[in-house]
């Protein structure tokens, strides 16, 4: 056991409802038991829970200025004004700028009337640039909508409003107290917010500007819906919570995906090895987001655009060939980059003494740095900072553990950075390389005083206890109708006792790294059930003593070889019985 596991009980009420939804739905008994949980009191409930409805998603019109952004959209339709579609590089600005982008042209936007940017990671950094503001001037652009960035985008806002042309700016991220004077500024984070959900992906206002651009025009809904497989990709890879409008929208968007993708998508998902398999959130987030992302870390993310956008076979094909060898190269890139952190962190222990790593180095690629922060935050428990030179600058990741906002943590520090921006968990920043010291004592200082010692050791969070006989066919026919999964709706985790080898279970991998297991109850009587542990070898020798253990655990559908069958993928092991 290498993890504090934390049972969460049920209470009496949600035993209660639990047992009503259960026995009306004939579900498992657990499943009512974390449909309960999940805040859903009623058969009624859980059956629109399974079943989500396009037609519940909210009003776009309830959104702060968002009959301003269509009557402009329309005015500069109306007088064939040009219009540029700006984004970021990473997966929720370029399935955005995709989405937008298409929609526009289905609806009668001409090729010559309409043009994307994507900036470039290295030469431009994020969000708007000048450079992109000045090629919207000099081709011609009257209207730019900018996705996924923007939010705080003051003074180049203003530049551009200087050569003429109008801003619409359709973000998710945390703004200023000053909002940039666009025509319009979507973003369910403002103070002055009127929407009923927050936490849209880039690309999910994109696709609410262009739901209420379709509604004001009377065109139908079906064919902006035909781009939920890229909103999907979007809601997955962003790790935005999968509730309200996003579960709706994922749910429909995975449907999509794995039933008529477009010709961009299926041919990563062909270059994934996911023909042929049911593709769910994981498949995104470890799969299809990462060859996506890749141009953007080692390119630009324009190619990225350019795939998703593809008509036909030959130029999808080429594309997609040219992402996954930046997506090689990247992983190269990844590791290296991890291997040399881990042993700067290693090599003093003052790092993981203090309650925030902070990592520079300016010949590290600043296109992995956030997956490398991501990697370090998973090893140590700590928030993890990590930089390297941009420029006249130095420019960072940042990603954090549960119990801490790196946003407001960096946000302390704000006098004395050049830029930053981004989520409770993920942000980036950027600084003078002078600043460095301070920077980093006073973000130790914040985190003494917001972040406490007890937080930092890595927990297993369990929805709830179960006995071996449990874990069937039915219950994973169950608990899929409970997907898609991620963030505020995760897979459940399960606890259960008193667990033997049934005979078989071996070590596997490369180095002998994971464990095969052969589960049985006591008696033998049950099983034998399949289950994989990675990177847990080291419990080999404990289970194989004929000794009960203990397991935590999701339950998953496994394909191989074209076969499907239930699997265990076991999170921890205890032998402390």
């Amino acid at each position: 056991m290498t993890n504090n596991w934390k049972l969460h009980p049920f209470s009496k009420d949600e035993e209660r409802v639990g047992v009503e939804i259960a026995k009306a739905l004939r579900l498992s008994p657990v499943v009512g038991l974390l449909l309960a949980r999940r805040g859903i009191n009623s058969p009624e409930e859980a059956s629109h829970f399974f079943k989500p409805k396009l037609e519940e998603l909210h009003d776009p019109f309830l959104m702060r200025d968002m009959d301003k952004a269509v009557a402009r959209l329309n005015m500069a339709i109306g007088r064939k004004e040009k219009i540029l579609i700006y984004g970021d590089y990473d997966v929720d600005g370029t399935t955005a700028v995709t989405l937008v982008y298409k929609y526009l042209r289905t609806v009668g936007c001409s090729e010559s009337s309409l043009d994307y940017y994507i900036p470039d990671r290295y030469d431009e950094g994020y969000g708007i640039s000048y450079r992109g503001i000045d090629y919207a001037h000099q081709w011609g652009a009257k209207l730019v909508i900018v996705l996924d960035c923007g939010i705080k985008a003051v003074e180049k806002v203003a530049y551009a409003k200087s050569l003429g042309i109008d801003f619409i700016i359709c973000d998710h991220h945390n703004p200023d107290e000053k909002l940039p004077d666009a025509v319009a500024v979507l973003d369910a984070k403002r103070k002055d917010n009127t929407y009923p959900f927050e936490h849209l992906s880039g690309c999910g206002v994109g696709f609410k500007f262009m739901q209420a651009f379709a509604l004001d025009n009377g065109f139908s809904i079906d064919e902006l819906c035909r781009n939920l497989d890229l909103l999907a990709v979007s809601i997955a890879s962003d790790i935005v919570p999968v509730t309200g409008e996003n579960r709706i929208l994922a749910y429909h968007g995975l449907k999509r995906l794995n039933q008529n993708p477009s010709l961009g998508l299926k041919t990563i998902i062909r270059m994934s090895g996911l023909e042929n398999t049911r593709i769910d959130m994981g498949d995104i987030v470890f799969k299809i987001g990462p060859r996506i992302n890749a141009s953007g870390r080692m390119m630009n993310g324009r190619e990225a655009v350019e795939l998703l956008l593809a008509s036909d076979k030959e130029t999808a094909k080429k594309c997609c060939a040219a992402i996954d060898n930046y997506n090689d190269q990247r992983r190269e890139l990844d590791k290296s980059t991890t291997d040399e952190a881990t042993a700067i962190v290693e090599s003093d222990p003052e790092y993981t003494r203090n309650k925030v790593i902070v990592l520079y180095k300016p010949d590290w690629h600043k296109g992995v740095i956030g997956i490398v922060a991501s990697r370090l935050t998973e090893r140590y428990s700590r928030p993890t900072i990590v930089l390297t030179k941009s420029s006249e600058h130095i420019s960072g990741s940042a990603r954090s553990v549960e119990a801490f906002d790196i946003y407001k943590a960096i946000e302390s520090c704000r006098d004395i950075l050049v830029n930053f921006g981004g989520h409770t968990y993920a942000a980036g920043l950027t600084l003078a390389e002078k600043d460095l010291p301070l920077f980093t004592k006073r973000i130790q200082t914040f985190a003494n005083e917001n972040l406490q010692e007890c937080q930092l050791k890595p927990s297993i969070d369990i929805d709830a206890q179960i006995e071996l006989a449990d874990v069937t066919p039915k219950l994973l026919r169950d608990l899929k109708r409970m997907s898609p999964f991620g963030p505020e709706n995760t897979k459940p985790v399960f606890l259960t006792s008193g667990i033997y080898d049934a005979g078989s279970s071996r070590t596997v991998g490369k180095n002998q790294e994971h464990l095969k297991l052969d589960l049985t109850d006591a008696y033998h009587q049950i099983g034998p059930l399949k289950g994989i542990a990675f990177r847990q070898a080291a419990s080999a020798e404990q289970i194989k003593g004929n000794k009960p253990f203990s397991i935590c655990f999701t339950v998953e559908e496994n394909y191989f070889n074209g076969t499907t069958s239930m699997q265990m993928l076991i999170q921890d092991i205890s032998t402390d019985q």
